[in-house]
């Protein structure tokens, strides 16, 4: 006879840390050198004028001044037309 009751295992109690990722300054908000933009994971929202990507992908402003996010189509790697979403500081 058993000395112990017998228990099971469960599959449960593991769950990842949350990453906070998404835009942090919005379209037409002032923003100040260094500050972040969006975070994310991969090039969702491309840098441009005075605005730079860190190496986790993270857009940050360059210069003070105001958010402003623009879409334009542009050709990919294959040649095919697509939206992309631009952010820049002026």
């Amino acid at each position: 006879m058993a000395h112990k009751l017998a228990q099971g295992s469960t599959r449960n109690g593991r769950d990842s840390q949350p990453k906070y990722l998404g835009v942090k300054i919005a379209d037409g908000q002032r923003i100040k050198t260094g500050q972040i933009i969006t975070r994310q994971r991969g090039t969702v929202i491309h840098p441009a004028l005075n605005v730079s990507a860190g190496k986790d992908f993270t857009l940050f402003a360059m210069k003070d001044g105001i958010v402003k996010f623009t879409k334009k189509r542009v050709h990919n790697f294959t040649g095919k037309l697509v939206m992309r979403t631009y952010a820049k500081v002026v």
